[in-house]
């Protein structure tokens, strides 16, 4: 009964902040499309020479019945896509590590529907857009006379269907892209600002992409109408029994396309269009990532689960943990009496709960990243080579994160996974995929890939104690391709210990058999068919991995390692003139060691291949592209946290209890060689 209160009360908290803040923005976005509207008709109807005329006639309109009735159907598509901004947002970027990857999210089921919703609401903008333009554009069928008879028919009006085609073509160019460059990814701001101005600061980028992406989607148009403009206009006038009216100039040429009027309407459209959308998204982003001040302790029992080192253990809503974590970096460098609370003892009891509980989940945090890259790193030194899945433990568990958090023990002697690495997206969970999940496929190589070799597929499967290949590589070819730079079977043989073994799976008297003639066959027909694959150039294009991904993907969630290095750093050095009870100087050791650890593990990683590489600057758009330098941030936070607490410290540094290596790297924050 108490576990079901508090999850009620939880589920309330989290729609308070977060949904109460979506509904924030989509009203917002709602309030400002009239005035967006009036800009949208002013510019449509704008003429040079006759300004009397263009403001009255602007005037009329805005107050007219089809503009009133364009406003609500605008409305109904600001609506859906707030609503859409809150079900497809993520705080953890999707980084495809290869082509294939991508072309998969691309056609995905669920993708598939989002592009289909915003294709339908980019033909309903242009309907009203084109409404509002009125003349030519106005409606889908005009009056006109045959040429044989001179009766008058209904003709089809390529001018109003070549803008709500172009509505249509938008609409999937913004899902599409949403896709590609991660629209829907929500970054927390370094320098928090009062939502004005932010809104205000980001307004001119807003614009200036609304009418760079307007300009690329309707030069991209023309030339597809340009090819296949009468598939759908021969097929919208059969169904609908418009004919075609062969006295006017069809668009589907190079002469129609070549129409000023035609192209100012179309850009001035998209524009509105994309200006639409990007703001609803802008506001969205504004909203869901001002900081909240979390109660660090309560007096009553039932708002325990509103207080920070309760929401910052929070492991079903990703939101509530990064904004826990960025109040947690925020008090710690500005408020004095929220520190207090932090380093004051429980009472009854005198227990330091509220820092125990802060300083435990960041140093898992932390701790978490130090295993996922050491992982990584190991599965590179490897050279191809797997190591045995047959262990299956947690990164999160007691064993795994007391070794790197106890402030005794080496870098060398911090425990290595053996299990396929958490994924940044489920880095708050406790599940770990599979060898072949999809999360996984930045670290872990693809055996059913046409690429993978067989040394490759032999390592995963299950082995025989007889074969050569169980244990430690025999194979002299394999020996020779590459030392193995941090590999744990190099530190084992080290410390005189003989190195591990994968576990030995009993197998079925029906193993010793030799494999029917049928699946020998198949087996032949399937290396054969690989081998064919792989000299292919598409094929070797659309499989091959992007050079950075894996790096990137690392790093996809570090802005909370970020937030929980500044926060943890800031109140140890507060610590030294502002902790009474000396509740931090407990689990100093343990914070040192784990920083120290943490920052040789970054360091190693960026000697890899294309970890230190900058990114490509993209040109103007919406997709925010800051997770690809995440990794240089949490380097320079790491850094950063580190001379903090040894320039505070200073000397008495050298009374903690932690292991000679990592007093040596300490030593050189001490005299500013980092």
């Amino acid at each position: 009964m108490i576990k079901m209160f508090s999850l009620k009360q939880n589920c309330w908290f989290i729609r308070k902040v977060v949904i109460w803040r979506a509904v924030a923005s989509i009203a917002w976005s709602v309030l400002l499309l009239p005035v967006t509207s009036a800009v949208f008709v002013l510019l449509s109807r704008f003429s040079l020479f006759h300004p009397i005329q263009w403001i009255s006639e602007c005037t009329s309109l805005l107050t007219a019945s089809s503009t009133i009735f364009s406003l609500v159907v605008l409305c109904g598509v600001v609506l859906i896509t707030g609503l859409f901004n809150l079900e497809f947002y993520t705080l953890v970027p999707s980084i495809p590590c290869s082509r294939m990857a991508l072309l998969g999210t691309v056609l995905h089921p669920r993708q598939c529907v989002h592009s289909l919703v915003y294709c339908t609401m980019g033909m309903l903008v242009m309907w009203c857009a084109s409404v509002t333009i009125g003349g030519r554009y106005s409606t889908l069928g005009i009056p006109c006379k045959q040429s044989e008879s001179g009766e008058v028919v209904t003709c089809l009006n390529e001018y109003h269907l070549f803008l709500l085609l172009a509505g249509a073509f938008m609409g999937y160019s913004h899902s599409f892209l949403g896709v590609v460059k991660n629209m829907y990814y929500v970054s927390f701001q370094p320098i928090q600002q009062y939502k004005y101005p932010r809104f205000k600061g980001c307004l001119p980028m807003v614009v200036k992409c609304s009418v760079i992406q307007s300009l690329y989607s309707a030069r991209n148009f023309a030339a597809l109408y340009f090819f296949f403009g009468y598939v759908p206009k021969t097929w919208i006038s059969s169904t609908l029994h418009l004919q075609i009216d062969s006295s006017l100039q069809p668009l589907d040429s190079l002469t129609g396309l070549l129409d000023f009027s035609l192209l100012y309407h179309l850009s001035i459209s998209g524009t509105f269009l994309y200006f639409t959308w990007y703001l609803t998204v802008l506001l969205f982003r504004i909203y869901v990532t001002e900081a909240y001040s979390f109660p660090v302790q309560s007096t009553f029992t039932e708002d325990a689960e509103q207080c920070l080192p309760k929401v910052l253990a929070e492991t079903n809503t990703l939101v509530m943990k990064f904004l826990a974590l960025q109040d947690l970096a925020l008090l710690s460098q500005h408020s004095l009496s929220r520190r207090l609370e932090v380093f004051s003892l429980s009472q009854p009891g005198g227990h330091p709960h509220n820092w125990n509980a802060i300083s435990r989940e960041c140093m898992s945090l932390l701790s978490e990243l130090t295993q996922r890259l050491l992982a990584h790193q190991d599965a590179v030194a490897s050279n191809g080579r797997v190591k045995s899945q047959s262990a299956s433990i947690d990164t999160r568990s007691a064993s795994s994160s007391s070794s790197v958090v106890s402030g005794t023990e080496d870098v060398s002697e911090t425990p290595r996974l053996s299990v396929p690495l958490r994924t940044p997206g489920s880095v708050f969970t406790s599940s770990v995929g599979g060898m072949h999940s999809a999360l996984t496929a930045p670290f872990t190589p693809d055996v059913d890939s046409p690429f993978s070799s067989p040394a490759i597929r032999r390592l995963v499967g299950q082995q025989e104690p007889r074969s050569p290949w169980f244990g430690t590589v025999q194979s002299p070819h394999i020996m020779r391709r590459g030392p193995k730079l941090w590999s744990a079977s190099t530190e084992s043989q080290s410390n005189g210990s003989p190195p591990a073994s994968p576990a030995t799976v009993p197998s079925p008297p029906a193993a010793n058999q030799k494999p029917s003639f049928l699946a020998q066959w198949l087996q032949n027909r399937r290396e054969q068919v690989k081998s064919f694959l792989a000299k292919r150039v598409l094929i070797v294009y659309l499989f091959n991995k992007l050079p950075e991904a894996s790096s990137q993907a690392l790093f996809a969630d570090s802005q909370a390692h970020i937030w929980a290095l500044q926060g943890l750093s800031h109140l140890v050095a507060a610590s030294f003139s502002e902790d009474q009870f000396g509740v931090v100087q407990t689990t100093l050791p343990s914070i040192l060691s784990c920083l120290v650890v943490l920052l040789e593990a970054v360091d190693r990683h960026f000697k890899l291949p294309h970890a230190s590489s900058k990114p490509v600057r993209t040109v103007c758009s919406m997709g925010d592209s800051t997770y690809k330098t995440l990794r240089f941030a949490l380097r320079a936070a790491l850094k950063t946290a580190i001379y903090k607490i040894t320039t505070t410290f200073g000397e008495h540094l050298n009374a903690v209890n932690i292991s000679t290596e990592h007093r040596k790297r300490l030593q050189q924050f001490l005299e500013f060689k980092e």
